[in-house]
């Protein structure tokens, strides 16, 4: 069996819808197949997920949200019709939204949990309906339904332990084609919650874990993974093969093509993934493997990522000083701020955080309590942070990595705020001025790939 994930622009419009009904008829063995929202058509337009969100801030904010719904209908009328499915499917939609919105909204990230997830699970009825139109036997199922069981955080939720069974019962032996929806499940009280933005790639690793998969394929609208960001570097190189590890890495730091959170559920189950493009289906993609063949001194990518920033404690003999760093870390734990990296030296600490996590007034009163708990000499919060891992297994055996990445910035003119290696040595991770990402990573691409 195959599980395969469509993202968004796979079901922006009737005619991706098409192409999506064709590849997973192309193969018996696509039997559960996880999608996104519709995507958007063109540049100019919006995601289905924005729409939705626009429509539950509507209502929060006191508004009935009717012009914010009817777009959102309109949107699935118009895959509907162009698609020939009967209009008693479109009512069916329209009713959902309609009772989704009507919700209580005492708890604004239930509310808006439950109007995000509506996006997948309408759009899994309209692929379902497109299947069995086409005269495959496909049918919709709900995450509920299925046992996708999630924790208790709204816009955050995490799988729990025990849907893995509950999924493996349910669909394991499936036969027909299932089409799931990805990005949401239910809590073990039965309230619906969302994984973070993105969240259907976890979904489809999810089910792709549970149901011992062949193969977990993710259709983009990439042929493959690049090695750079190919909107920095034109004509950048495509990524064949990638470990676990190595796409780990890379996601969390910016490569968008697929979650980051994803890999988790692979790799505990040991089950290959394969990033491809609904466009051209045919093209190989890129595989993401356990392990593969290392060369020595190889990088594998380069990722970049902005919205960080950095808070910096100097004191005088801090090493010496017992649970400095644990009372620094109850700080941000009481503020409900988490954070990404913490380099150190003998008398400072850096901690980085993601900006949009740590507003004005979170930081002045992390920075009080700092002054007042751990009487530093000097705190600093920089922001306007861009992080930059440079990525690749084949590093581990090779000298020089470094110094080869510090030399091509110095040449480019770019100031190294904060670098961090980790004990792994299969990346390193630069904290620079957001100003200076672009050429920063330009300059580590010629340096590594050119």
């Amino acid at each position: 069996m195959k599980v395969c994930k469509f993202g968004g622009t796979s079901l922006a419009d009737a005619g991706q819808i098409r192409k999506v009904c064709d590849i997973v008829t192309a193969d018996p063995a696509r039997r559960i197949v996880v999608v996104s929202a519709p995507g958007k058509r063109h540049a100019k337009d919006t995601k289905v997920t924005d729409l939705l969100i626009q429509c539950a801030e509507a209502r929060l904010n006191g508004g009935t949200a009717e012009a914010e719904l009817q777009a959102v209908v309109e949107r699935y009328a118009s895959i509907q019709q162009e698609l020939g499915l009967p209009a008693s499917l479109m009512a069916e939609i329209e009713k959902d939204l309609r009772g989704r919105l009507a919700g209580r909204t005492e708890d604004q990230g239930r509310f808006m949990d439950s109007l995000k997830a509506a996006g997948e699970d309408n759009a899994a009825k309209v692929v379902a309906a497109a299947m069995n139109k086409l005269g495959h036997a496909a049918r919709y199922v709900n995450p509920k339904d299925a046992g996708m069981l999630l924790s208790d955080d709204p816009g955050n939720a995490m799988v729990l332990p025990e849907a893995y069974v509950q999924l493996a019962r349910n669909l394991g032996g499936v036969k027909d084609i299932v089409i799931f929806p990805g990005f949401f499940g239910s809590t073990l009280k039965g309230d619906v919650v969302t994984f973070p933005r993105g969240g259907s790639d976890i979904t489809g690793a999810i089910l792709a874990a549970a149901v011992k998969a062949e193969v977990y394929e993710n259709f983009t609208d990439v042929d493959s993974v690049f090695a750079v960001d190919p909107r920095i570097v034109s004509g950048a190189s495509a990524i064949e093969v990638l470990t676990y590890r190595e796409m780990r890495e890379l996601a969390y730091a910016g490569f968008g093509v697929f979650h980051d959170e994803a890999i988790i559920p692979a790799v505990h189950a040991h089950i290959p993934i394969c990033i491809k493009n609904t466009n051209r289906p045919d093209a190989p993609g890129t595989r993401i493997v356990p392990a593969r063949a290392q060369t020595a001194g190889a990088v594998v990518g380069i990722a970049s990522a902005e919205g960080f920033c950095n808070i910096y404690v100097d004191k005088y003999l801090m090493n010496r000083e017992v649970g400095f760093g644990r009372r620094f870390l109850q700080i941000l734990e009481d503020e409900g701020a988490s954070y990404e990296h913490m380099p150190s030296g003998i008398d400072n600490v850096s901690v980085v955080l993601r900006e949009k996590e740590f507003d004005a007034a979170r930081e002045a009163r992390v920075v009080d309590r700092i002054k007042h708990e751990l009487k530093p000499d000097a705190v600093l919060v920089e922001r306007g942070m861009s992080l930059i891992m440079v990525v690749g297994e084949g590093m581990y055996y090779t000298v020089g990595m470094a110094a080869r990445a510090t030399a091509a910035l110095a040449e480019a003119g770019v100031n190294i705020e904060m670098f961090n290696q980790g004990s792994s040595e299969i990346s390193m991770m630069f904290g620079v001025k957001s100003m200076d990402r672009q050429k920063a990573v330009l300059a580590l691409y010629r340096a590594f790939f050119s």
